[in-house]
């Protein structure tokens, strides 16, 4: 079976794999960075791709890999000097490289990321040390004919203790002609020694006009594109995930839950809630966390101030009224927190996600509750 035909830990569903997505939207200060290292022979050996997920880090990661191995050393031509550098990182598709890359029988290339376990019949939950030491076996057979070699690690984040460990090692002394490219979603979480041996590129959420382009080139509807990078973070990859299952209306639907607090309207919680029970709900199950969450990041902002750009046409009105001031901000956040941690639980568990979801939501009624109450007091 060919690694295709696997589930893929790098590549989101509904979106192509990094590897065939040949235009980098919104991110030219990263890609420009690397290009002026490059030009001056100031290449570093590991470099630390950074960001929010799904705003092109793993696009980028692969547009690198593909020009450094594609690419010959610049040759200083005498008296003239050497030739300018590159100013972008683009290959012929036709290009031996790129053909090779595309089909995944690059031999100056390693992906590490997690494996696909045969006998359970699902992805690792990290990268292991044993995906690590596959590195020894490619840097002795790759790159036979002396070109530079490339290692892409996605995610970084998912390496247990062993695997980053061993990877430091590379990093410390990394082979002749080697870049590491790791691509990090919490680079806070890696270990601060493999921090200090990279350089970080660091790419940043897309505008609305950018994730619609990205969503088309993705061959996703991006008519909804404002509200998906509102809902997104400017993030192409949650953007995808959103339309995939419908997120937009999901949050809609939330919006139209809370607008009725305090004394929520309890068939429409319970309606909603059993929407996410069963193993085939388990997607939106997450997504409605998800949701939650930002509903109640976004209503805290409002009540110290910061109201965020509106999702849906009734959310200001919505979110205005459950957050008076600095003083309804302060519950909200402190209920995000709570909640958020209760989701975690409730995950690890396996908590009935009705059961977990409909409870979310009554203490966010009772908040409401509660603060109505305190208002209507002063």
């Amino acid at each position: 079976m060919s690694d295709d035909e696997f589930p893929q830990p790098d590549r989101i569903d509904g979106a192509p794999h990094p590897r065939e997505t040949t235009q980098l939207i919104g991110q030219d200060a990263a890609r420009d960075a690397f290009l002026a290292a490059y030009g001056s022979d100031r290449l570093h050996h590991g470099w630390l791709i950074t960001g929010p997920k799904g705003v092109g880090k793993a696009t980028l990661a692969w547009q690198i890999a593909r020009f450094l191995i594609a690419t010959p050393p610049a040759q200083d031509d005498g008296m003239f000097g050497a030739p300018p550098g590159p100013i972008n990182l683009e290959i012929d598709p036709q290009h031996p490289v790129a053909r090779r890359m595309m089909a995944g029988s690059e031999p100056s290339l390693f992906v590490l990321k997690r494996p696909y376990d045969e006998k359970l019949k699902r992805l690792k939950q990290d990268i292991t040390v044993d995906e690590v030491r596959k590195l020894k076996g490619f840097f002795a057979l790759s790159a036979a004919d002396g070109g530079h070699r490339v290692v892409i690690v996605d995610s970084a984040d998912e390496m247990n203790v062993n695997a980053a460990n061993a990877l430091l090692k590379l990093l410390e002394e990394p082979p002749k002609d080697t870049t590491l490219l790791l691509i990090s979603h919490q680079p806070s979480r890696l270990l601060p020694t493999i921090r200090s041996r990279c350089r970080e590129l660091r790419l940043a959420p897309l505008a609305p006009d950018q994730v619609a382009i990205a969503l088309t080139e993705a061959g996703q509807d991006g008519s909804q594109a404002a509200a998906l990078s509102t809902l997104a973070g400017g993030s192409v990859g949650g953007a995808i995930t959103l339309l995939m299952l419908d997120g937009v209306r999901l949050y809609a639907d939330l919006v139209r839950l809370f607008a009725t607090c305090p004394n929520m309207d309890r068939g429409h919680a319970l309606k909603l809630a059993d929407s996410a029970a069963g193993r085939t709900n388990a997607d939106r199950f997450d997504l409605m966390l998800t949701l939650i969450d930002l509903f109640l990041s976004r209503v805290a902002r409002t009540g110290a101030a910061m109201p965020p750009v509106p999702a849906t046409d009734t959310e200001p009105a919505v979110l205005a009224k459950l957050a008076s001031g600095p003083h309804a901000a302060r519950h909200w956040a402190t209920l995000q927190q709570e909640l958020s941690a209760r989701a975690r639980h409730g995950r690890a568990v396996n908590l009935d996600p009705s059961a977990l979801i409909l409870d979310m939501v009554l203490k966010i009624d009772q908040t409401a509750a509660k603060l109505a109450a305190q208002q209507g007091a002063a």
